[in-house]
């Protein structure tokens, strides 16, 4: 189930970022369907892994320097219908903020309480238990 996707359609790579007790979520400019709140994340460029992916993304689009700790899982995203990869990262340096405002409109340090008012839809079941553990430890 976290197999590298296929050149052919490289898929998009999503960040769980865990910082004191938090995830971090990004509120994108233009919501996808139901989707207003996400995890950073964004395109797999070619020749590049899934973890690769969500660190330069996370970089790009909220200015922090995270670390691949490891594949979570990956589906087809029932909303959106585009293969995801999940790749559990931990904050290395830096704060984050909004360094792509054409991509992303503001950022989040969500607790595990508030997770269902910024998802409604509920999370991925693998994702779930990594925030369950990382969160609720």
């Amino acid at each position: 189930m976290t197999q590298q996707p296929s050149a052919e359609q490289p898929g998009v790579a999503a960040a769980i970022v865990v910082r004191g007790g938090r995830v971090l979520m990004v509120r994108r400019r233009a919501s996808e369907g139901e989707l207003s709140w996400q995890f950073p994340g964004g395109k797999i460029e070619v020749g590049e892994t899934p973890a690769q992916a969500a660190v330069r993304e996370t970089r790009e689009e909220v200015g922090l320097d995270v670390a691949a700790l490891r594949l979570l899982g990956g589906r087809v995203h029932p909303k959106t219908g585009r293969r995801l990869t999940y790749v559990a990262c931990a904050a290395r340096t830096g704060a984050a903020y909004v360094a792509a405002p054409d991509e992303v409109a503001e950022l989040a340090w969500v607790s595990h309480a508030e997770i269902p008012a910024y998802v409604p839809y509920g999370i991925f079941e693998p994702v779930q238990a990594y925030l369950d553990a990382a969160l609720l430890g």
